[in-house]
């Protein structure tokens, strides 16, 4: 009798391991499909968008008219924004990419500085149009090999998740999609050389890849394992998978991941110095005990501790059980909002869960920047302002404007009825840069 129990509970074990393995594997295998199909989507937007690209280039070379000129411009410069963002959603960090990224910042900035410009009293002169027959040509070859590309993974059913198998283990072998894209990138970087050689790019090609100096030594794989056990108070037993970044990345970085019971781990850390750049932590997330505030003391004492000192708090939101915090750098009074860190805390304990500083710790790296000035006052940048705007507070700050470049503004905070907005003012020209509406939570003064 004692036996058959046993046998009886030993079967239901069993089929119980077999059904929770079952269910593990869809689960994985659902996720994998998520993840297979927004890259497919990125890919083929991509692809959709460089042939627009390429239409409406052609489409302004054949136009006469500034009216006609100045819109069709201003929907180049949207299309190339957009094809960015596709291609920062495709498994690409280890393969360089950086020309084509490059051609596409040159053909949005030309598009939107000329955009802007009264194109009556200004039209577009001689070197402007050999400039846009050369984005047109350059386009048209990409266009092609983002095309041919297509076809094959359609008609050969290729999957991006192979891609990015491939690039994790650098033994990218003969993978089409992997080829194609390397194509693309040489016909960009033919441009890049045509252009410097004519003086024809308009992006200042060393923006943003200044040489970076992080400070401290050289480190090792198993040293960065070492950092990242006792960084996360891990357990000497547990596995941490390791993968150096490949050439054209900013910095030389290591991708780390782990697993530690339930808490799952990812973080970049950089090969010099051992500066991180990003980490998330993942666990199961219980009711909030503590609120925004609480949750923002945690945070400052997290950046304090890992010596960013020079930051102030500028933004807080909560979502569930998380609350964000941004903080960006502040000196002499003027806020630096490209500098920015990010940390999510998590509310139910306190605990620290995420970290983004890569803008602040790249920026900082680099040599410091021109000195700023202003050219119009604090009132006569309020003059600029929406007359039903109700001014709280103003102050200098440092924003990206739409093309890239730094600006020094007028950053005003003010309400119209029981809205609260964010308005900043190029401090210069007196310059609507930017607008934003800041939920109730969100603004920290």
């Amino acid at each position: 009798m004692i036996r058959w129990v046993i046998i009886v509970v030993l079967l239901i074990g069993v089929i119980g391991t077999i059904v929770w393995g079952y269910e593990e594997h869809q689960e994985k295998n659902a996720v994998l499909i998520q993840a297979e199909n927004n890259y497919q989507r990125a890919f083929h937007d991509l692809t959709y968008r460089v042939d627009i690209l390429n239409e409406k280039i052609s489409t302004v070379l054949a136009m006469n008219t500034p009216d006609n000129i100045s819109p069709q411009l201003t929907e180049i410069w949207k299309i190339t924004s957009e094809a960015h963002a596709d291609v920062g959603q495709l498994p690409l960090t280890l393969l360089p990419f950086n020309k084509t990224e490059q051609f596409l910042s040159d053909i949005g900035e030309f598009s939107y500085r000329v955009a802007i410009r009264g194109l009556d009293s200004e039209p577009l002169n001689e070197e402007e149009l050999s400039l846009l027959n050369e984005l047109h040509g350059q386009s048209n070859e990409i266009k092609r090999e983002l095309r041919t590309v297509q076809s094959q993974v359609i008609d050969n059913g290729l999957r991006w998740m192979d891609v990015e198998l491939a690039l994790s283990t650098n033994e990218p072998g003969d993978n089409t999609i992997i080829d194609g894209f390397k194509t693309v990138e040489e016909n960009s970087e033919h441009y890049n050389e045509y252009g410097m050689q004519n003086g024809l790019t308009l992006t200042d090609t060393n923006k943003g890849d200044e040489e970076v100096e992080l400070e401290g030594k050289e480190h090792s794989e198993e040293d960065i394992k070492q950092f990242v056990t006792e960084e996360f108070d891990l357990d000497g037993s547990t596995e941490i998978k390791i993968t150096e970044t490949g050439e054209g990345s900013d910095i030389p970085y290591f991708n780390v991941s782990f697993n530690d019971g339930d808490l799952h781990g990812y973080a970049e850390v950089t090969k010099k110095g051992a500066h991180t750049l990003s980490f998330l932590l993942n666990r199961d997330l219980q009711e909030a005990t503590i609120g925004l505030h609480e949750g923002q003391t945690k945070a400052e004492e997290l950046l304090k501790d890992i010596g960013f000192e020079d930051v102030t708090a500028s933004e807080s939101a909560q979502y569930d059980q998380v609350g964000i915090y941004t903080f960006v750098l502040e000196r002499d009074d003027v806020l630096y909002y490209p500098d920015s860190i990010r940390v999510k805390v998590a509310l139910d304990n306190g605990d620290i869960v995420g970290l983004a500083a890569r803008d602040y710790v790249l920026k900082s790296s680099r040599p410091e920047r021109e000195e700023l000035s202003t050219s119009i006052t604090e009132e006569e940048a309020i003059e600029e302002l929406n007359p039903n705007l109700e001014v709280q507070v103003a102050k200098l700050a440092v924003i990206d404007n739409d093309i890239g470049d730094e600006v020094l503004c007028y950053e005003i905070i003010g309400t119209i009825d029981d809205r609260t907005y964010r308005v900043f003012i190029n401090a210069n020209d007196g310059f609507e840069e930017r607008v934003e509406e800041l939920k109730q939570t969100e603004a920290i003064y």
